[in-house]
């Protein structure tokens, strides 16, 4: 049975023949809440955050997304408008690929849905865990858990932004801190 993992070189070529790959600049939006929704984007480097703002005009961030994963998939549940904003936080490099060509892809080629199919499920179990740890872990478990991965992404990517120690030595110093949030309470 192949793998079902998410190979973004399989992604790439699919968006080679009906899609576009761009750079876009830090603060550059992707695309905007209420645009067209009629692409899905692969980011390949760089950092992306997905905001949505209330009717009120409060705004909240919804994701920060890294090298390595798709966003905007909302159109292909029949959204046909963005549900939120996509805004580049540095240089990034993103490949667009037309709803239409994705999903004649997704209809023609087997390999290429069930790895798709894989990683979005995969992104939804985490998505679930982030929302039960959110509801029903402390603080200290939740600023834990995001440390831990936090670590781990760094370590998935080869980058070092925060090795291991420094996650350990953030945790510790927090933890320390007087007030009824420390880990000691």
């Amino acid at each position: 049975m192949p793998s079902l993992a998410f190979d973004p070189k399989v992604f790439l070529t699919v968006a080679a023949e009906g899609g576009t790959v761009a750079t876009y600049q830090a603060r550059q939006i992707i695309f905007a809440q209420e645009d067209p929704a009629d692409a899905v984007f692969y980011l390949m480097a760089g950092r992306v955050k997905r905001t949505v703002v209330s009717e009120e005009g409060k705004e909240a961030v919804v994701a920060l997304l890294g090298p390595g994963e798709l966003f905007g998939e909302g159109c292909l549940s029949g959204k046909t408008h963005r549900v939120s904003s996509a805004i580049a936080m540095e240089e990034c490099t993103i490949a667009r690929l037309e709803k239409s060509v994705l999903v004649s892809t997704l209809h023609e080629q087997v390999t290429f849905a069930d790895m798709f199919i894989a990683y979005l499920l995969t992104r939804n179990q985490r998505i679930e865990a982030d929302l039960v740890d959110q509801l029903f872990s402390s603080s200290e478990k939740r600023l834990a858990r995001l440390l831990l991965n936090l670590a781990h992404l760094d370590e998935q990517k080869n980058q070092r932004r925060s090795s291991p120690r420094s996650v350990r030595r953030l945790w510790r110093r927090w933890s320390a801190r007087p007030g009824p949030a420390s880990a000691s309470s």
